[in-house]
């Protein structure tokens, strides 16, 4: 599978005292760029389908930073499935900026069944969801 492809301008208020991205700005950036993906398949990590409603809570994130990036760059986001279990999915994340490389994280997500009083219970990924993923 092709990795999913999208850009983010680093914005002022994504920046530290030293004039560079904050660390935890990559892990919203991942999730923007994990929800882009999804919508790209008709996806999303919060919806109901066939009947039910599901969610995708995280279990697992981290992230490596290679370099900094600053205030006005353009990033470039790569996501790609590194591994779809029978209930979860983890995504890679590699952030460059024109080719060079700048951080690279992972986040895994498990399926769950969102109950009417709003609790979770993990399932199965659903084979028709699964197939909406490749």
């Amino acid at each position: 599978m092709q990795p999913f492809r999208t850009k983010r301008r680093v914005e002022f208020v994504d920046t530290d005292m030293a004039g560079i991205v904050h660390f935890s700005n990559f892990f919203r950036w991942m999730e923007s760029a994990e929800v882009e993906f999804l919508r790209s398949r008709g996806l999303s990590v919060k919806l109901e389908w066939e009947g039910q409603r599901l969610g995708f809570p995280r279990v697992s994130a981290h992230c490596d930073y290679l370099r900094p990036a600053r205030f006005q760059e353009e990033l470039d986001i790569e996501v790609a499935i590194v591994r779809i279990g029978v209930k979860s999915i983890t995504y890679g994340f590699h952030f460059s900026r024109q080719g060079e490389a700048i951080a690279r994280g992972q986040v895994t997500s498990v399926c769950c069944r969102v109950t009417g009083d709003n609790q979770i219970e993990s399932i199965p990924i659903p084979a028709s969801y699964r197939a909406r993923l490749t």
